[in-house]
């Protein structure tokens, strides 16, 4: 068939074989980590508030 026709002998046997009960699955939980993040800047507190104003000026 070409491209955009359709054809129903090609939608025939697609089962698929998803068992719910698969061991296989992923984990969202597997690499989760418990710490804090930390940074140092030379910037302060007053610079990072206006580079935050500029740049919410400039989406505007």
């Amino acid at each position: 068939m070409g491209f955009g026709s359709y054809d129903e002998s090609e939608q025939q046997n697609q089962d698929v074989n998803a068992d719910e009960d698969d061991s296989e699955g992923v984990s969202v939980h597997e690499n989760d980590h418990e710490g804090e993040v930390s940074f140092e800047t030379d910037a302060s507190t007053d610079d990072l508030i206006d580079q935050l104003g500029e740049m919410k000026d400039d989406e505007e």
